[in-house]
Protein backbone atom coordinates (compact mmCIF):
# COMPACT_ATOMS: atom_id res chain seq x y z
CA UNK A 1 0.00 0.00 0.00
CA UNK A 2 1.31 3.27 -0.64
CA UNK A 3 -0.26 6.85 0.58
CA UNK A 4 -2.51 9.09 -1.80
CA UNK A 5 -3.17 12.59 -1.14
CA UNK A 6 -6.57 13.20 -2.23
CA UNK A 7 -6.34 16.98 -1.15
CA UNK A 8 -10.02 17.05 -1.62
CA UNK A 9 -9.76 16.72 -5.55
CA UNK A 10 -11.24 13.49 -6.34
CA UNK A 11 -13.33 12.66 -3.53
CA UNK A 12 -14.47 15.51 -1.37
CA UNK A 13 -15.81 13.63 1.15
CA UNK A 14 -12.67 11.40 2.33
CA UNK A 15 -9.78 12.60 4.22
CA UNK A 16 -6.98 13.89 2.91
CA UNK A 17 -4.51 11.25 3.49
CA UNK A 18 -5.98 7.90 1.73
CA UNK A 19 -3.74 4.87 1.49
CA UNK A 20 -3.94 2.28 -2.02
CA UNK A 21 -2.33 0.14 -3.38
CA UNK A 22 0.86 0.57 -5.15
CA UNK A 23 -0.14 -0.75 -8.72
CA UNK A 24 -3.13 2.21 -8.01
CA UNK A 25 -1.86 5.32 -10.65
CA UNK A 26 -3.88 8.29 -10.86
CA UNK A 27 -5.79 7.46 -13.80
CA UNK A 28 -6.92 3.92 -11.89
CA UNK A 29 -7.75 5.78 -9.29
CA UNK A 30 -9.85 8.77 -11.06
CA UNK A 31 -11.58 6.08 -12.91
CA UNK A 32 -12.85 4.36 -10.03
CA UNK A 33 -13.21 7.49 -8.77
CA UNK A 34 -16.28 7.99 -11.61
CA UNK A 35 -17.62 5.01 -11.20
CA UNK A 36 -18.45 5.37 -7.50
CA UNK A 37 -21.27 6.53 -6.16
CA UNK A 38 -20.30 9.94 -4.38
CA UNK A 39 -16.69 9.34 -5.97
CA UNK A 40 -15.64 7.48 -3.17
CA UNK A 41 -13.43 4.90 -4.47
CA UNK A 42 -11.58 1.55 -2.57
CA UNK A 43 -9.09 3.20 0.09
CA UNK A 44 -7.41 0.75 3.09
CA UNK A 45 -9.41 0.75 5.84
CA UNK A 46 -7.35 -1.60 8.25
CA UNK A 47 -4.17 -3.98 7.46
CA UNK A 48 -3.74 -7.29 9.56
CA UNK A 49 -0.28 -7.13 9.58
CA UNK A 50 0.32 -11.18 10.52
CA UNK A 51 -0.73 -11.97 6.94
CA UNK A 52 -0.87 -8.58 4.72
CA UNK A 53 -4.95 -8.92 4.67
CA UNK A 54 -6.63 -5.48 4.64
CA UNK A 55 -10.02 -4.24 5.04
CA UNK A 56 -11.01 -1.62 1.80
CA UNK A 57 -13.49 0.50 2.12
CA UNK A 58 -16.05 2.14 -0.81
CA UNK A 59 -19.45 2.77 -1.72
CA UNK A 60 -21.44 1.06 -4.38
CA UNK A 61 -20.36 1.00 -8.17
CA UNK A 62 -22.39 2.95 -10.55
CA UNK A 63 -23.06 -0.74 -12.81
CA UNK A 64 -27.00 -0.07 -13.18
CA UNK A 65 -28.24 -3.70 -14.96
CA UNK A 66 -24.47 -3.85 -17.56
CA UNK A 67 -22.41 -1.03 -17.06
CA UNK A 68 -18.62 -1.88 -15.88
CA UNK A 69 -15.41 0.06 -15.54
CA UNK A 70 -11.85 -1.16 -16.20
CA UNK A 71 -10.17 1.04 -14.02
CA UNK A 72 -12.35 -0.16 -10.76
CA UNK A 73 -11.47 -3.83 -11.73
CA UNK A 74 -8.12 -2.76 -12.20
CA UNK A 75 -8.51 -1.10 -8.20
CA UNK A 76 -9.76 -4.30 -7.03
CA UNK A 77 -7.38 -6.55 -8.52
CA UNK A 78 -4.31 -4.48 -7.48
CA UNK A 79 -6.05 -5.02 -3.83
CA UNK A 80 -6.05 -8.65 -4.46
CA UNK A 81 -2.07 -8.59 -5.38
CA UNK A 82 -1.20 -6.55 -2.24
CA UNK A 83 -1.98 -9.75 0.06
CA UNK A 84 0.14 -12.33 -1.93
CA UNK A 85 -1.33 -15.02 0.78
CA UNK A 86 -4.73 -15.27 -1.21
CA UNK A 87 -5.98 -15.83 -4.48
CA UNK A 88 -9.22 -14.46 -4.19
CA UNK A 89 -11.21 -10.89 -2.84
CA UNK A 90 -14.02 -10.86 -0.98
CA UNK A 91 -16.29 -8.13 -1.52
CA UNK A 92 -18.83 -7.45 0.89
CA UNK A 93 -22.16 -5.45 -0.15
CA UNK A 94 -23.67 -4.73 3.59
CA UNK A 95 -27.11 -3.61 2.45
CA UNK A 96 -29.72 -7.05 1.74
CA UNK A 97 -29.55 -7.77 -1.92
CA UNK A 98 -33.23 -6.94 -2.64
CA UNK A 99 -31.77 -3.42 -1.88
CA UNK A 100 -29.17 -3.68 -3.80
CA UNK A 101 -31.15 -4.79 -6.73
CA UNK A 102 -33.12 -2.14 -6.81
CA UNK A 103 -31.05 0.73 -6.82
CA UNK A 104 -29.77 -1.02 -10.61
CA UNK A 105 -33.02 1.21 -11.96
CA UNK A 106 -31.34 4.03 -10.70
CA UNK A 107 -28.17 3.15 -12.33
CA UNK A 108 -26.19 1.93 -9.19
CA UNK A 109 -26.22 -1.70 -7.95
CA UNK A 110 -23.73 -4.06 -6.83
CA UNK A 111 -20.38 -5.59 -8.50
CA UNK A 112 -20.60 -8.40 -11.13
CA UNK A 113 -18.90 -11.07 -11.01
CA UNK A 114 -18.51 -12.07 -14.47
CA UNK A 115 -16.28 -8.46 -14.62
CA UNK A 116 -14.57 -8.69 -11.48
CA UNK A 117 -11.94 -11.72 -11.74
CA UNK A 118 -11.22 -13.46 -8.49
CA UNK A 119 -13.63 -11.97 -6.07
CA UNK A 120 -16.42 -13.77 -3.88
CA UNK A 121 -19.42 -11.56 -3.57
CA UNK A 122 -21.45 -11.58 0.20
CA UNK A 123 -24.28 -9.90 0.83
CA UNK A 124 -24.76 -8.98 4.45
CA UNK A 125 -28.14 -7.75 5.27
CA UNK A 126 -28.20 -4.64 7.28
CA UNK A 127 -31.33 -2.33 7.18
CA UNK A 128 -31.26 1.22 5.54
CA UNK A 129 -31.36 4.37 8.21
CA UNK A 130 -34.76 4.74 7.83
CA UNK A 131 -35.61 1.27 9.25
CA UNK A 132 -33.01 1.55 11.74
CA UNK A 133 -34.68 5.20 12.65
CA UNK A 134 -38.25 3.28 13.14
CA UNK A 135 -36.64 0.77 14.61
CA UNK A 136 -35.17 2.75 17.88
CA UNK A 137 -38.28 5.17 18.17
CA UNK A 138 -40.28 1.80 19.00
CA UNK A 139 -37.52 1.06 21.57
CA UNK A 140 -37.96 4.60 23.52
CA UNK A 141 -41.57 4.27 23.16
CA UNK A 142 -41.63 0.77 25.37
CA UNK A 143 -38.68 2.79 27.78
CA UNK A 144 -41.16 5.63 28.35
CA UNK A 145 -44.21 3.30 29.64
CA UNK A 146 -45.19 3.69 33.06
CA UNK A 147 -45.14 0.38 35.17
CA UNK A 148 -45.05 -1.84 31.81
CA UNK A 149 -46.22 -5.77 32.40
CA UNK A 150 -43.45 -8.11 31.61
CA UNK A 151 -45.19 -8.64 28.39
CA UNK A 152 -45.67 -5.59 27.40
CA UNK A 153 -41.97 -5.02 27.67
CA UNK A 154 -40.50 -8.03 26.56
CA UNK A 155 -43.20 -7.44 23.65
CA UNK A 156 -42.00 -3.77 22.63
CA UNK A 157 -38.51 -5.18 22.62
CA UNK A 158 -38.96 -8.08 20.25
CA UNK A 159 -41.32 -5.86 18.18
CA UNK A 160 -38.86 -2.64 17.71
CA UNK A 161 -36.50 -5.92 15.86
CA UNK A 162 -33.17 -3.02 17.73
CA UNK A 163 -31.39 -6.31 18.88
CA UNK A 164 -31.94 -8.06 15.53
CA UNK A 165 -30.48 -5.88 13.85
CA UNK A 166 -27.46 -4.73 16.51
CA UNK A 167 -26.70 -8.87 15.47
CA UNK A 168 -26.79 -8.57 12.07
CA UNK A 169 -24.17 -5.82 12.19
CA UNK A 170 -21.47 -8.22 14.93
CA UNK A 171 -22.46 -10.72 12.28
CA UNK A 172 -20.88 -8.41 9.64
CA UNK A 173 -17.90 -7.79 11.93
CA UNK A 174 -17.25 -11.57 12.69
CA UNK A 175 -17.81 -12.67 8.97
CA UNK A 176 -14.95 -10.13 7.87
CA UNK A 177 -12.37 -10.61 11.02
CA UNK A 178 -12.94 -14.33 10.02
CA UNK A 179 -12.46 -13.59 6.68
CA UNK A 180 -8.83 -11.50 6.81
CA UNK A 181 -7.65 -13.49 9.89
CA UNK A 182 -8.38 -17.56 9.36
CA UNK A 183 -8.40 -17.31 5.89
CA UNK A 184 -5.96 -14.68 5.26
CA UNK A 185 -8.29 -12.60 2.72
CA UNK A 186 -8.71 -9.26 2.04
CA UNK A 187 -11.95 -7.82 2.01
CA UNK A 188 -13.44 -4.70 0.18
CA UNK A 189 -16.65 -3.06 2.28
CA UNK A 190 -19.54 -0.83 1.12
CA UNK A 191 -23.00 -0.12 1.46
CA UNK A 192 -24.56 2.94 -0.76
CA UNK A 193 -22.73 5.55 -0.05
CA UNK A 194 -20.08 3.99 2.18
CA UNK A 195 -20.27 6.18 5.44
CA UNK A 196 -23.11 4.77 7.54
CA UNK A 197 -23.39 0.90 7.39
CA UNK A 198 -19.70 0.58 5.71
CA UNK A 199 -18.62 2.70 9.19
CA UNK A 200 -20.27 0.36 11.06
CA UNK A 201 -18.93 -2.89 9.87
CA UNK A 202 -15.64 -1.94 9.25
CA UNK A 203 -15.15 -0.45 12.87
CA UNK A 204 -16.48 -3.67 14.53
CA UNK A 205 -14.38 -6.20 12.58
CA UNK A 206 -11.13 -3.55 13.31
CA UNK A 207 -12.22 -3.95 17.13
CA UNK A 208 -12.44 -7.61 16.95
CA UNK A 209 -9.03 -7.86 14.76
CA UNK A 210 -6.86 -5.33 16.94
CA UNK A 211 -6.33 -5.20 20.98
CA UNK A 212 -4.86 -1.66 20.58
CA UNK A 213 -8.56 -0.30 19.23
CA UNK A 214 -9.76 -1.83 22.64
CA UNK A 215 -7.74 0.86 25.00
CA UNK A 216 -9.56 3.89 25.99
CA UNK A 217 -6.74 5.87 23.07
CA UNK A 218 -7.14 3.23 20.39
CA UNK A 219 -10.82 3.59 20.28
CA UNK A 220 -10.71 7.37 20.02
CA UNK A 221 -8.55 6.57 17.22
CA UNK A 222 -10.99 3.97 15.43
CA UNK A 223 -13.73 6.56 15.93
CA UNK A 224 -11.98 9.39 14.68
CA UNK A 225 -10.33 7.26 11.48
CA UNK A 226 -13.43 4.90 10.49
CA UNK A 227 -16.38 7.89 11.31
CA UNK A 228 -14.98 11.36 11.25
CA UNK A 229 -12.24 11.20 9.13
CA UNK A 230 -14.12 8.85 6.34
CA UNK A 231 -17.12 11.44 5.98
CA UNK A 232 -19.62 10.09 8.38
CA UNK A 233 -22.65 12.38 7.78
CA UNK A 234 -22.72 13.51 11.75
CA UNK A 235 -25.09 16.69 10.95
CA UNK A 236 -27.52 14.91 8.87
CA UNK A 237 -27.47 12.01 11.05
CA UNK A 238 -28.07 13.32 14.52
CA UNK A 239 -29.70 16.60 13.33
CA UNK A 240 -27.19 18.78 14.79
CA UNK A 241 -28.20 21.56 12.15
CA UNK A 242 -31.64 22.22 10.65
CA UNK A 243 -32.17 19.81 7.90
CA UNK A 244 -34.52 16.56 6.90
CA UNK A 245 -35.79 14.59 9.52
CA UNK A 246 -35.95 11.80 7.04
CA UNK A 247 -31.42 11.43 7.52
CA UNK A 248 -31.63 11.51 10.87
CA UNK A 249 -30.63 7.56 12.41
CA UNK A 250 -28.85 6.04 14.63
CA UNK A 251 -26.00 4.82 13.24
CA UNK A 252 -23.16 5.48 15.67
CA UNK A 253 -25.31 4.70 18.51
CA UNK A 254 -25.60 1.15 16.94
CA UNK A 255 -21.92 1.17 16.63
CA UNK A 256 -21.09 2.16 20.22
CA UNK A 257 -24.01 -0.68 21.20
CA UNK A 258 -21.59 -3.63 19.32
CA UNK A 259 -19.31 -2.40 21.73
CA UNK A 260 -21.41 -2.79 24.75
CA UNK A 261 -22.52 -6.00 23.70
CA UNK A 262 -18.58 -7.27 23.43
CA UNK A 263 -17.78 -5.62 26.73
CA UNK A 264 -20.56 -7.86 28.03
CA UNK A 265 -19.27 -11.09 26.77
CA UNK A 266 -15.61 -10.33 26.88
CA UNK A 267 -15.10 -8.11 30.95
CA UNK A 268 -11.80 -8.38 30.86
CA UNK A 269 -10.84 -7.51 27.14
CA UNK A 270 -11.86 -3.33 27.02
CA UNK A 271 -9.70 -1.21 28.87
CA UNK A 272 -12.83 1.33 29.14
CA UNK A 273 -16.36 0.80 30.94
CA UNK A 274 -19.48 1.41 30.19
CA UNK A 275 -19.38 4.76 31.24
CA UNK A 276 -16.71 5.86 28.36
CA UNK A 277 -19.35 4.91 25.69
CA UNK A 278 -22.35 6.28 27.11
CA UNK A 279 -20.77 9.65 27.44
CA UNK A 280 -19.48 9.20 23.68
CA UNK A 281 -23.00 8.67 22.67
CA UNK A 282 -23.84 11.80 24.79
CA UNK A 283 -21.84 14.19 23.59
CA UNK A 284 -22.55 13.02 19.63
CA UNK A 285 -25.86 15.04 20.31
CA UNK A 286 -24.75 17.20 22.38
CA UNK A 287 -22.71 19.78 19.97
CA UNK A 288 -20.71 20.64 22.83
CA UNK A 289 -17.39 19.57 21.23
CA UNK A 290 -15.93 19.68 17.62
CA UNK A 291 -15.41 16.00 16.91
CA UNK A 292 -18.70 15.36 15.82
CA UNK A 293 -19.84 18.82 13.68
CA UNK A 294 -19.68 18.81 10.33
CA UNK A 295 -20.57 15.56 7.60
CA UNK A 296 -17.00 15.47 6.38
CA UNK A 297 -13.43 17.06 6.75
CA UNK A 298 -13.45 19.05 3.68
CA UNK A 299 -16.03 21.29 5.90
CA UNK A 300 -14.71 21.11 9.00
CA UNK A 301 -11.55 22.51 7.21
CA UNK A 302 -13.86 25.79 5.47
CA UNK A 303 -15.65 26.53 9.18
CA UNK A 304 -12.29 26.13 10.73
CA UNK A 305 -13.95 23.28 13.46
CA UNK A 306 -10.50 22.86 15.00
CA UNK A 307 -9.87 26.11 15.78
CA UNK A 308 -12.93 27.67 16.84
CA UNK A 309 -13.89 24.25 19.41
CA UNK A 310 -12.61 21.82 21.83
CA UNK A 311 -11.64 18.20 21.61
CA UNK A 312 -13.81 15.62 23.62
CA UNK A 313 -10.97 13.46 23.34
CA UNK A 314 -8.76 15.74 24.94
CA UNK A 315 -11.46 15.87 27.60
CA UNK A 316 -11.83 12.05 28.15
CA UNK A 317 -8.52 11.33 28.20
CA UNK A 318 -7.95 14.07 31.08
CA UNK A 319 -11.04 12.17 32.79
CA UNK A 320 -9.74 8.80 32.03
CA UNK A 321 -9.39 7.39 35.66
CA UNK A 322 -13.63 7.82 35.88
CA UNK A 323 -13.30 5.25 32.64
CA UNK A 324 -10.86 2.82 33.26
CA UNK A 325 -12.42 -0.96 33.63
CA UNK A 326 -11.24 -2.62 36.71
CA UNK A 327 -11.45 -5.89 35.37
CA UNK A 328 -9.28 -5.19 32.33
CA UNK A 329 -5.52 -6.93 32.64
CA UNK A 330 -3.33 -6.41 29.75
CA UNK A 331 -1.69 -10.22 30.28
CA UNK A 332 -4.96 -11.34 30.01
CA UNK A 333 -5.75 -13.97 26.92
CA UNK A 334 -9.19 -11.72 25.92
CA UNK A 335 -7.05 -8.56 25.76
CA UNK A 336 -3.77 -10.20 23.75
CA UNK A 337 -5.69 -12.35 21.37
CA UNK A 338 -8.80 -12.01 18.54
CA UNK A 339 -12.48 -11.73 20.24
CA UNK A 340 -14.41 -14.45 18.83
CA UNK A 341 -18.11 -13.81 20.41
CA UNK A 342 -21.17 -15.89 20.21
CA UNK A 343 -24.18 -14.16 18.06
CA UNK A 344 -26.82 -16.68 19.16
CA UNK A 345 -29.79 -14.83 20.68
CA UNK A 346 -29.26 -15.70 24.25
CA UNK A 347 -26.26 -13.60 25.06
CA UNK A 348 -27.81 -10.05 23.55
CA UNK A 349 -28.75 -8.16 26.53
CA UNK A 350 -30.73 -5.26 26.35
CA UNK A 351 -28.61 -1.99 27.02
CA UNK A 352 -30.47 -0.52 30.31
CA UNK A 353 -27.61 2.04 31.52
CA UNK A 354 -27.65 4.08 28.04
CA UNK A 355 -31.86 3.34 27.28
CA UNK A 356 -32.76 3.78 30.70
CA UNK A 357 -30.16 6.07 32.52
CA UNK A 358 -32.56 8.51 33.76
CA UNK A 359 -34.77 6.45 35.21
CA UNK A 360 -35.14 6.44 39.11
CA UNK A 361 -36.15 3.76 41.17
CA UNK A 362 -36.87 2.92 44.82
CA UNK A 363 -33.30 1.73 45.09
CA UNK A 364 -29.68 2.87 43.91
CA UNK A 365 -28.67 1.35 41.04
CA UNK A 366 -24.98 0.47 40.34
CA UNK A 367 -23.13 -1.54 37.81
CA UNK A 368 -20.95 -4.43 39.00
CA UNK A 369 -17.79 -2.68 37.33
CA UNK A 370 -18.29 0.65 39.00
CA UNK A 371 -18.33 -1.10 42.33
CA UNK A 372 -14.88 -3.07 41.70
CA UNK A 373 -13.68 0.27 40.41
CA UNK A 374 -14.11 1.77 44.09
CA UNK A 375 -12.89 -0.91 45.93
CA UNK A 376 -9.72 -1.15 43.77
CA UNK A 377 -9.14 2.47 44.03
CA UNK A 378 -9.99 2.10 47.69
CA UNK A 379 -8.10 -0.90 48.18
CA UNK A 380 -4.70 0.97 46.57
CA UNK A 381 -5.18 3.89 49.24
CA UNK A 382 -4.94 1.94 51.79
CA UNK A 383 -2.22 0.16 50.25
CA UNK A 384 -0.65 3.86 49.95
CA UNK A 385 -1.43 4.41 53.28
CA UNK A 386 -0.26 1.89 54.81
CA UNK A 387 3.04 2.09 53.30
CA UNK A 388 3.54 5.51 54.41
CA UNK A 389 2.57 4.37 58.20
CA UNK A 390 5.15 1.51 57.83
CA UNK A 391 8.09 4.05 56.71
CA UNK A 392 6.98 6.42 59.29
CA UNK A 393 7.22 3.80 61.55
CA UNK A 394 11.00 2.62 61.00
CA UNK A 395 11.50 6.72 60.89
CA UNK A 396 11.00 6.69 64.82
CA UNK A 397 12.00 3.53 65.87
CA UNK A 398 15.53 4.30 64.34
CA UNK A 399 15.31 7.37 66.18
CA UNK A 400 14.16 6.22 69.51
CA UNK A 401 17.30 3.78 69.37
CA UNK A 402 19.34 6.49 68.44
CA UNK A 403 18.83 8.38 71.04
CA UNK A 404 18.43 6.00 73.71
CA UNK A 405 22.43 5.16 73.10
CA UNK A 406 23.03 8.55 73.46
CA UNK A 407 21.41 9.22 76.45
CA UNK A 408 23.13 5.79 77.79
CA UNK A 409 26.31 6.90 76.68
CA UNK A 410 25.97 10.79 78.23
CA UNK A 411 24.36 10.32 81.66
CA UNK A 412 24.99 8.44 84.59
CA UNK A 413 24.51 4.77 84.35
CA UNK A 414 22.11 5.43 87.70
CA UNK A 415 19.87 7.57 85.67
CA UNK A 416 19.73 6.21 82.34
CA UNK A 417 16.29 4.58 82.97
CA UNK A 418 14.67 7.39 84.62
CA UNK A 419 15.84 9.40 81.40
CA UNK A 420 14.58 7.19 79.14
CA UNK A 421 10.92 6.99 80.85
CA UNK A 422 11.23 11.02 81.14
CA UNK A 423 12.09 11.91 77.53
CA UNK A 424 9.66 9.23 75.83
CA UNK A 425 6.96 8.77 77.86
CA UNK A 426 4.53 10.68 75.16
CA UNK A 427 4.01 8.67 72.29
CA UNK A 428 4.93 11.42 69.89
CA UNK A 429 5.16 15.12 70.59
CA UNK A 430 3.35 17.59 67.91
CA UNK A 431 6.32 18.69 66.73
CA UNK A 432 7.36 14.90 65.47
CA UNK A 433 3.84 14.59 63.88
CA UNK A 434 4.09 18.20 62.56
CA UNK A 435 7.38 17.16 60.40
CA UNK A 436 6.16 14.15 59.08
CA UNK A 437 2.52 14.66 58.15
CA UNK A 438 3.93 17.21 55.25
CA UNK A 439 5.31 14.29 53.30
CA UNK A 440 2.05 12.91 52.18
CA UNK A 441 -0.84 14.87 51.03
CA UNK A 442 -3.70 13.28 52.37
CA UNK A 443 -2.92 14.70 56.19
CA UNK A 444 -3.32 17.89 57.12
CA UNK A 445 -2.52 19.32 60.73
CA UNK A 446 -4.78 21.53 62.58
CA UNK A 447 -4.75 23.47 65.87
CA UNK A 448 -5.83 22.41 69.22
CA UNK A 449 -5.94 18.51 67.45
CA UNK A 450 -5.04 15.36 69.09
CA UNK A 451 -1.55 14.65 67.18
CA UNK A 452 -2.08 10.97 66.51
CA UNK A 453 -5.24 11.61 64.43
CA UNK A 454 -5.32 10.64 60.77
CA UNK A 455 -6.74 12.44 58.22
CA UNK A 456 -8.06 11.68 54.94
CA UNK A 457 -10.24 13.88 52.90
CA UNK A 458 -13.05 13.00 51.12
CA UNK A 459 -12.66 15.38 47.78
CA UNK A 460 -11.53 12.41 45.59
CA UNK A 461 -14.21 9.66 47.42
CA UNK A 462 -17.03 11.28 45.25
CA UNK A 463 -18.12 10.95 41.84
CA UNK A 464 -20.51 11.96 39.27
CA UNK A 465 -21.46 12.18 35.95
CA UNK A 466 -20.10 15.27 33.77
CA UNK A 467 -21.91 15.48 31.28
CA UNK A 468 -25.62 13.87 32.44
CA UNK A 469 -26.52 17.02 34.41
CA UNK A 470 -30.46 15.53 34.31
CA UNK A 471 -29.01 12.34 35.93
CA UNK A 472 -26.74 14.31 38.63
CA UNK A 473 -27.65 12.34 41.63
CA UNK A 474 -25.65 9.68 43.11
CA UNK A 475 -27.36 6.62 42.48
CA UNK A 476 -24.92 4.32 44.10
CA UNK A 477 -25.10 2.62 47.32
CA UNK A 478 -21.60 2.82 48.11
CA UNK A 479 -20.62 6.41 47.46
CA UNK A 480 -18.16 6.52 49.92
CA UNK A 481 -16.12 3.33 48.58
CA UNK A 482 -15.83 5.43 44.96
CA UNK A 483 -12.09 7.13 44.71
CA UNK A 484 -12.82 9.01 41.26
CA UNK A 485 -11.92 12.31 40.76
CA UNK A 486 -14.76 14.62 40.71
CA UNK A 487 -15.28 15.90 37.10
CA UNK A 488 -17.16 18.49 37.31
CA UNK A 489 -20.01 19.47 35.05
CA UNK A 490 -20.02 19.03 31.27
CA UNK A 491 -18.24 22.40 30.47
CA UNK A 492 -15.79 22.74 28.17
CA UNK A 493 -11.74 22.37 29.19
CA UNK A 494 -10.43 24.75 31.82
CA UNK A 495 -8.29 25.18 34.41
CA UNK A 496 -8.38 24.09 37.99
CA UNK A 497 -10.61 25.37 40.10
CA UNK A 498 -7.91 26.33 42.93
CA UNK A 499 -10.37 25.30 45.49
CA UNK A 500 -8.80 24.87 48.93
CA UNK A 501 -8.45 20.86 49.50
CA UNK A 502 -8.00 21.90 53.48
CA UNK A 503 -11.57 22.65 53.42
CA UNK A 504 -13.54 19.76 52.00
CA UNK A 505 -14.94 17.37 54.36
CA UNK A 506 -13.29 15.09 56.18
CA UNK A 507 -13.31 11.93 58.06
CA UNK A 508 -11.09 11.49 61.08
CA UNK A 509 -9.50 8.24 61.56
CA UNK A 510 -7.44 7.89 65.23
CA UNK A 511 -4.14 6.22 64.85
Amino acid sequence: MQPNMNNLQVCDTYPTDLYVPKPASVPIIVGSSKFRSRGRFPTLSYYYQDNNASICRSSQPLSGFSARCLEDEQMLQAIKKANPGSDFLYVVDTRPKLNAMANRAAGKGYENEDNYSDIKFQFIGIENIHVMRNSLQKVLEVCELRSPSMGEFLWGIESSGWLKHIKTILDAGIFIAKAVSEEGASVLVHCSDGWDRTAQVCSVSSLLLDPYYRTIKGFMVLIEKDWISFGHKFNHRYGNLEGDPKEVSPVIDQFLECVWQLMEQFPCAFEFNERFLVHIQHHVYSCQYGNFLCNCEKERKEMRIQERTYSLWSYLWKQRLDYMNPLYRPDHSQTQGILRPNTTPCHFRFWRGLYNRFEKGMHPRQSVTDFLQAVKEETQQLEEEMEFMEKRLAKLETREVNETNADYNDQPKIHNFQMCITKHSPANTPQDYSTNLKLFPSRSPSQGEDDSALILTQDHLKSSDPDLSANSDQESGVEDLSCRSPSGGDSLPSEDSGKDPDSDEAVFLTA
